[in-house]
């Protein structure tokens, strides 16, 4: 179960030690399983934009690509097959209003390795990406962050944190009362 009541404002001390750019946004929550994972997925993808770039960081395991399946599937619907990127690198999808490259730059070894990958055809794209750390200074600097990790109860929790007031805005119109009825 999503434990929306939960979502929150973290405090700016937490989100800087995760984090080494300046907060203007900052929000966590309890995900209790893979499906809850999807729906915030499935959330996310209602506020997205042509142009974001959202950072996904947490371990292996920790619901990265769960929670860009959700996303996905939200976009282009239930039946759209969302494969891990981790050995193709990068997955392209294309939404109605929006396209998405979906990025897992975890085998990648050094930053210029992302112009074969189609690094520089992303502007007016989402850029979904798995393991941005790797990216080095060629991570966009206004990105949301989301961190998964798992959580002692056995779900996950995820953090949300940006340096861009826009994602502020936008999370304040999401209605978590309804992320049960997000399919």
């Amino acid at each position: 179960m999503l434990n929306y009541s939960n979502l929150q404002v973290v405090s700016l001390e937490t989100v800087i030690s995760i984090y080494q750019i300046p907060i203007v946004l900052g929000y966590e929550c309890d995900l209790s399983d893979e499906f809850y994972t999807r729906k915030m997925g499935a959330v996310l993808a209602t506020i997205l934009q042509p142009g974001d770039v959202v950072a996904l960081y947490g371990n292996l395991g920790a619901g990265k690509t769960t929670l860009v399946r959700g996303l996905v599937q939200q976009l282009c619907g239930e039946s759209m097959e969302v494969p891990s990127p981790t050995y193709t690198l990068v997955q392209t999808y294309s939404a109605k209003n929006l396209v998405l490259w979906h990025f897992d730059l975890y085998r990648i070894e050094s930053p210029s390795e992302l112009d074969e990958l189609g690094w520089e055809d992303t502007e007016e794209a989402v850029m979904l990406i798995e393991w941005p750390e790797r990216a080095g200074v060629r991570l966009p600097e206004t990105r949301l962050e989301v961190t998964l990790a798992n959580s002692s109860n056995g779900g996950r929790r995820v953090v949300f944190a940006s340096n861009d007031e826009v994602w502020e805005k936008r999370f304040e119109a999401i209605n978590f009362a309804e992320v049960s009825r997000i399919a």
